[in-house]
Order: structure tokens, then sequence, then C-alpha cells
């Protein structure tokens, strides 16, 4: 894909104006495979009044209708694919957890278009060609086991495809393999932490030297965690399937000041998320993507549901989305104040005696909504430490978030963890309040 004497690719390359051009020459082309292919979309632009010819500048995208996850799932299995399924050669899942899975298919040059922008993406964040890769996402229908994968090796480098679970065993092959890389979600990497102490290991004295997060929101505080206690650069990956999957998005190491979106192969927008109105440059708001080069399931302004906000290039020519801090549908409203589970988990991380293992459980006690926050202890702490820290949780969320909440201190390792993303909200509210 690149050669030695410049470790960029052509897309990297590129200069602000000629970045702007290829974006409107491939989104006038996606929005024409889209219509005369997928019957959704045809009758979506028809009903919005729009047709591919109307979007003569990259502003005139913001006439066409959005696409959203319901309409995914409305088009469940194959109603989304804009080429015949014989031309398909992967399909992908969500896992439905929270209703009808939503399918993605690749053809060939999908598939390749991806290991490309996963190898992009692992060589912004420091990887290079020879480095051994420890990919702990998961394989499967999930994305990020398999995305990973094809791109650590499209960029050169070895793979072990360890996926998720068997956490002792994950241990033993970093110590024995000696990746300088891995790729895996920030709470199992804090698992993995978790195990190598436990096995009387010193996680800053391995090969690791690079940790590649996604799949999940992070913070800043879990980042130096992270780095501190492994001796390692962690950067962020951001993804998601039903826009192809990890290394749409990318943190460089030289900067770690956001992700550098792959603008050649997707445009982002942030709107307004209740009124669906294009925010300015700057402004936080919901994240919105349109395809640029996909073949078999182009998506057409998709809402992600995340909320970040774009910046101006660094590294790169292309903007930055600053790190997600949560999700519209993540949000918990408890008594009119929002509540993101990124706000509780840095005052979780800077609590003495406090493990970064937490979750956050909703009940409601009479006509009012509660929640408690319950965090694992260290190993470590005492019976009086385990007091205080929940104390000042208590304390901490009530003065930075602006509500009241309990909090829990439960025994090391007692909370469930999560190979791939992890649940952090634990609704118990009864579903039917009539």
């Amino acid at each position: 894909m690149t050669d030695a004497a410049d470790p960029l690719d052509a897309g990297e390359r590129l200069g602000a104006e000629e970045l702007r051009a290829l974006q409107l020459e491939r989104l006038r082309a996606s929005l024409r495979h889209a219509y005369e292919h997928v019957p959704f979309y045809r009758e979506s632009f028809d009903k919005a009044g729009v047709r591919p010819e109307d979007c003569r500048t990259l502003a005139d995208l913001a006439r066409f209708p959005f696409t959203t996850k319901a309409d995914l799932r409305a088009n469940y299995p194959y109603g989304m694919f804009a080429v015949p399924r014989e031309r398909i050669r992967r399909l992908h899942a969500s896992s439905g957890t929270t209703g009808q899975p939503t399918v993605v298919g690749y053809t060939d040059r999908d598939l390749s278009v991806w290991a490309d922008l996963v190898a992009r993406s692992l060589r912004a964040a420091g990887g290079r060609p020879g480095d051994v890769v420890h990919v702990a996402y998961g394989y499967g229908l999930f994305t990020g086991g398999l995305g990973a994968h094809y791109g650590a090796e499209r960029l050169g480098c070895t793979v072990v495809p360890a996926s998720g679970g068997m956490t002792a065993r994950q241990v033993r092959l970093i110590m024995d393999l000696e990746p300088s890389v891995i790729m895996v979600t920030p709470s199992y990497m804090l698992t993995l932490l978790d195990e190598f102490e436990r096995q009387g290991v010193d996680p800053r004295g391995t090969s690791l030297r690079v940790g590649v997060f996604g799949a999940e929101p992070w913070t800043e505080p879990m980042r130096r965690e992270i780095e501190e206690r492994f001796a390692i650069d962690a950067v962020d990956i951001y993804g998601l399937s039903e826009v192809m999957g990890p290394g749409v998005a990318q943190e460089c190491a030289e900067t770690k000041d956001g992700l550098h979106v792959w603008e050649d192969h997707f445009y982002p927008e942030i709107v307004d998320p209740v009124t669906g109105e294009v925010l300015p440059e700057g402004e936080r708001g919901e994240l919105v993507f349109t395809s640029l080069t996909k073949e078999a399931m182009p998506v057409i302004r998709y809402r992600t549901r995340d909320l970040t906000r774009l910046l101006p290039g660094t590294a790169r020519v292309f903007r930055r989305m600053e790190k997600i801090t949560g999700r519209s549908d993540d949000m918990v409203i408890l008594r009119g104040v929002n509540v993101f589970p990124t706000q509780i988990e840095e005052i979780v991380l800077r609590t003495p005696g406090v493990a970064p293992h937490f979750q956050l459980r909703l009940t409601r006690e009479g006509r009012l909504d509660a929640l408690t926050v319950r965090a694992e202890a260290r190993p470590d702490a005492p019976p009086e430490v385990r007091e205080a820290a929940a104390r000042s949780i208590v304390a901490a969320v009530k003065d930075g978030v602006g509500v009241s909440v309990r909090a829990e201190i439960v025994e090391p390792e007692s909370l469930e963890r999560s190979v791939g993303k992890i649940r952090r909200i634990v609704d118990l509210r009864p579903r039917d309040d009539g």
C-alpha cells in the first residue's frame, strides 16, 4: 500500500482543496449508487423531494434525509444492499440485543478498502510493518476482531488472533509472543491489567508499546491510567459496523488530540440531536456519516447517536472528531439532569481505593428514578477506605453532575466483565408504569 520512503498513503497526502473536490465527486457517485440500487433510498429521496443530481456542493447534502438504525432493522436482512447478493463476500451483524439485528455486507472491494483504512489507522497509531499485533477484540459477527486482523496484515504485521475471553491465557500469550501493539476495548484492557497484577507480572515491563482502543467511549483519565500502569501509548480508534467497522477514524500517536476522520471515504456532519439541523464546525452534537466509497451497502446521512464535535485537522489534513463523550441513547435523564456514563467514569477513576470497573443501576422508588453507582474496590483497600470512597463518589457526582446518587463499593471482580462493549447501564425500572 505504501513504500518505505513515504509512510503515508495517497489519501493522507491530499491537500485541502483536493480533498474537498474528491469528496464531492465521491459523494455524488454514492448518492446515485444508493438511489439507483436501494429501494429504501429511492423512496426516501423521492419523499423528501431530492434527487442525486441536486447535490452540487458538499453543503447540499443537508437537503437529503437521514438514515437511522430503525431503517436498517426495517430492511433486515438484505434490503439495504446495493449489489446482488452473489457479489457479497462477507456479512457482519449487530448483536440484536436491543431489537432486530442490523446486517452489513461487503464486496471484495469493500473488504480491501476496509483493510487499507485499518492499516492506515494502525500506522497513525504508531504501528509499523513487522510489528506483532495482539488482537483481543471479539471475532465473529462483531466487526472488531476481523477488521483489526485484516488491517494489521495489510500493514505487514504479524497478527495474534487472540479474540476475547480466557484472560489468563491472554496474559501468557503477551508474555510469550511479545507483541508490540494490542487492539482491544479499553474496559477489557483494564481486565487484562488486573490479571497481570494477579499473576505477579509488572505490566510496565511487557513488550507492549501501543494500545489501540475502541468499541466503547472512554475518557482521558482512563487513558492516563492505562498509559501509566502499562507504560504504553494509548490511542483511540473509531468505527461502527453500519458504516464499515473499526477504521472510520483514528487518533494519531504524535498528537493524541482527537480522531482524524478518514474523510476521503466517510463524510462527517454534526447535527442537533433533537432538530436534525446541521451545526457549525466546532459545536457539539450528534455525529452523522455518509459513506463515499462503499459498494455493498452505502449509507446516506446515518445517525450514529454518538455525541462529539468536529475540529480542524492537525497531524493530517482530515478533520478531527473529539473522543466520544457519550451516546444520545445512552444518556440517562435523572430528575431532569442529563447524565452520561463517561461523567461517572471520570469520578470513579480519581477516587482512592476504587478500581476502574463500575456499573450504573437505575431503579424507581415511588414516582422517582434513582441511580446507584456500583464500583469495585481495589484488592488492597480496607473497609474504611471503601466507605470513604462511597461517600466521595456521592459527593463528587452531586458537585460535578448535579444529581444525588447512591454509591456501593463492591468486592473486586464481582461486576460482570465483557470482552466486547461493556454494559455500563443496568435499567431495573418497571417498563409499564400503568
